[in-house]
């Protein structure tokens, strides 16, 4: 029952992080190690929930995939469409793969992983509320719109969040603000390139972590699971107008008001 719950809870806070420009991985990261938790035991649970958040894109944005998909032999605008989000991909892709080994033991190590969530947590908090201010009016609307240039660059933004409490969305919706796309265009941009990062991180991380998915783990996994494609779907659909309303001002002091929490908890331990 206590890994049911946990399953719920871990679930819930993976889909409610997972496209908020606050880093899923390190809240994830903060839950387990309050709660108590192996994170050798958990960490194939956290790699499988996140398959739901994908989905949840998915569900939400299905016309657009389904229009790109069956227009790709015919359509320009959805060759273009599928060009920048696979441009977009490859630098994180590329340098996933190649620094994976230092993330996971050197940045993810227990002894520095909460210090290291601290501390980006706050820088991040401190660039999203000044960067917002300086940045230059936007040129660019419309996903479909994008030069392949700016795909590009937007994909070399997303590998800021390689690090651990840097936000994969904050990073795409920010950097590409500050390359002049709209904020909301640029939002939709990050949930659709969303689908083939986090999809293809999980398939990469599933096939190492492989024979830890047990029979006696997978009522958890299906439970968490749920709970993280409902809770994403929600922010998925309400994200958009928030951001344009509110920017990412919010959650650059929400980002703040954690980091220091975070940093005098460790200290004080």
């Amino acid at each position: 029952m206590n890994d049911i719950v946990n399953a719920i809870f871990l679930g819930f806070i993976e889909g409610l992080t997972e496209f908020l420009p606050v880093s899923s991985t390190a809240h994830l990261l903060v839950a387990e190690n309050a709660l108590g938790l192996d994170r050798d035991n958990w960490e194939v649970f956290t790699v499988v929930i996140q398959f739901g958040a994908v989905l949840s894109v998915v569900a939400v944005y299905w016309r657009k995939f389904w229009d790109v998909t069956v227009g790709l032999p015919t359509d320009p605008k959805a060759r273009h469409f599928a060009a920048n989000v696979i441009v977009a991909f490859l630098p994180a892709a590329v340098l996933g793969v190649l620094f994976i080994k230092f993330i996971n033991g050197v940045l993810l190590d227990p002894a520095r992983a909460l210090p290291v969530i601290g501390v980006t947590w706050i820088l991040g908090g401190i660039l999203i509320l000044v960067l917002e201010r300086i940045a230059p009016r936007p040129v660019w609307e419309g996903s479909d719109n994008l030069p392949l240039v700016k795909a590009f660059q937007i994909g070399l933004c997303q590998c800021a969040a390689l690090i651990p409490g840097v936000s994969r969305s904050g990073a795409t919706i920010l950097g590409g603000e500050l390359l002049g796309v709209e904020r909301k265009t640029a939002a939709h941009f990050t949930f659709y390139l969303a689908v083939p990062t986090m999809l293809g991180a999980s398939v990469f991380e599933l096939y190492k972590q492989w024979s830890l998915l047990t029979a006696a783990n997978m009522k958890a996994i299906a439970v968490g699971f749920v709970v993280s494609f409902i809770v994403a779907y929600g922010v998925v659909k309400m994200f958009i107008d928030f951001v344009g309303r509110y920017g990412l001002k919010p959650f650059g002091w929400y980002r703040i008001a954690t980091g220091v929490v975070l940093l005098t908890l460790v200290v004080l331990r």
